[in-house]
């Protein structure tokens, strides 16, 4: 199934479409599609927007990512060689548009009402691990099976929401390419300076309306969220690297002042830097 823009289209009769991506990278175009996705990271790791929210995926983790959602993987090549993930794609009118609404499935609301946001499964991940495991070999039939159980787990399951903010409007193709283009360049260059000017010549608006643009769509200011962005870059790296002190991994985040990386950190973990690598030491 090819990953497209902001759209993702559907092979005709099929309900439940399963994808393996197997790869230096993953697909790392911004983009939605109305089916929710839920996948397994079996190898690789790197940096996940949705909605407005930056995060972290890496081996093992298990996403869902609701109808709609606009999101992109970025993939750490420097960490993994390989990007391997296995998923599962439907919607929730997939059955019929009053499937889900049935009595008998009533149990399973709880995630649609969680995947609106996309969310990061935290507990069964061993169960969880079998049924994707069986997918690539199952017949259609199995995995319309194997998708309840995958749907009856994650709605008990504990979970961490991916996404903060939902803008209540679809996407269009061009607003996709132009927000698109927003976050390629800032993830590309988030570790050099990025100046209004340059971000605003990105999406081709002036530097008002681009302010006015991103904040509608996103909640938040561009300068709040490239700091976000970068704020998990450092965080990564004092997890993961022990070469590198405070400083040099501010300067690898963006930051050429160390008490702007610190008071940036602080306002988007409530710690510091040295208080964040001693709480999650490997």
């Amino acid at each position: 199934m090819k990953v497209l823009p902001f759209k993702i289209p559907k092979p005709e009769q099929n309900a439940i479409v399963f994808q393996i991506d197997y790869d230096e990278i993953f697909y790392d175009k911004l983009h939605q599609h109305e089916e929710i996705q839920l996948s397994l990271i079996v190898e690789g790791e790197g940096t996940l927007i949705v909605g407005d929210t930056i995060n972290h995926y890496t081996k093992g983790d298990i996403l869902v990512i609701g109808s709609n959602l606009p999101h992109v993987f970025k993939s750490d090549v420097n960490a993994s060689k390989v990007s391997h993930m296995l998923t599962l794609f439907f919607s929730k009118s997939s059955f019929g548009t009053s499937f889900f609404e049935f009595e008998e499935l009533k149990e399973l609301q709880t995630f649609f009402k969680r995947s609106k946001h996309g969310f990061k499964v935290t507990s069964k991940h061993k169960a969880l691990k079998e049924l994707f495991f069986q997918l690539e070999n199952a017949s259609k039939f199995n995995r319309f099976l194997i998708l309840f159980q995958l749907l009856k787990l994650a709605s008990t399951t504990n979970y961490r929401s991916l996404s903060s903010f939902i803008y209540d409007k679809k996407i269009t193709d061009n607003e996709g390419n132009r927000m698109r283009n927003v976050f390629e360049y800032t993830m590309n260059h988030f570790k050099t300076e990025i100046t209004l000017d340059t971000i605003a010549e990105v999406a081709n608006m002036t530097n008002n309306a681009f302010c006015k643009y991103f904040k509608k769509r996103t909640n938040k200011t561009y300068f709040t969220f490239l700091n976000a962005l970068r704020v998990e870059n450092a965080c990564k790296l004092l997890i993961s690297n022990t070469e590198y002190n405070i400083a040099e991994i501010a300067e690898l985040s963006g930051y050429n002042n160390l008490s702007n990386f610190n008071r940036q950190f602080q306002i988007h973990k409530q710690q510091s830097p040295s208080e964040f690598k001693k709480n999650n030491k490997l």
